[in-house]
């Protein structure tokens, strides 16, 4: 069998906590699936337990788990494997060593900013981080007390508080489609 379902790529999704990165990334995974790809979620949570396990979220520690998720997603790409990654990745020049990595081997990268406003994320609030940051309990987070450096030419871009997550799923997928990844 060749053609698309073959061809493997990364495909990053970039935005604030909460924004709703993991659960477009999973539907997208089920769409994906059901057309017969490998597919892969690498969830930023997961990597941070497993392959990142003693960093801290200092920017050179942020640097090195992104570049760290970047070569697993290459890796997995280059062989096939639709490669969605649902990580925050606040800084641009993490995102850009991680995109010419993969341009370096020739493997497909799509950088998808989930453009979800501040405001909706902290409503959303899915682990509870806005309000421990808001009690001060924690700092450091991600667009509130640190850095978040939206990207300036993404790939795509979905503002998920005007979609449903079968919506922002579709949207990824249609681009997936018009790069010739799906």
């Amino acid at each position: 069998m060749s053609g698309t379902t073959d061809q493997g790529a990364t495909i990053w999704l970039t935005g604030l906590p909460s924004a709703g990165k993991t659960t477009i990334a999973r539907a997208l995974a089920d769409r994906l699936r059901g057309e017969g790809h490998r597919t892969e979620v690498l969830d930023g949570d997961e990597i941070r337990t497993f392959l990142s396990a003693g960093l801290g979220f200092s920017r050179e520690d942020r640097h090195t788990n992104v570049r760290r998720i970047g070569f697993v997603a290459e890796l997995l790409a280059s062989n096939g494997v639709k490669v969605l990654v649902p990580v925050i990745a606040p800084y641009a020049d993490s995102r850009e060593a991680v995109r010419k990595h993969h341009e370096a081997e020739g493997t497909p990268y799509l950088e998808v900013h989930v453009a979800t406003p501040l405001e909706v994320c902290s409503d959303r609030d899915v682990k509870g981080l806005y309000a421990r940051q808001a009690a001060g309990e924690i700092s450091g987070l991600t667009g509130v007390d640190d850095p978040y450096e939206v990207p300036e030419a993404p790939d795509g871009r979905i503002a998920t508080q005007d979609l449903t997550v079968e919506e922002s799923a579709a949207a990824l997928h249609a681009l997936l489609v018009e790069r010739g990844l799906a």
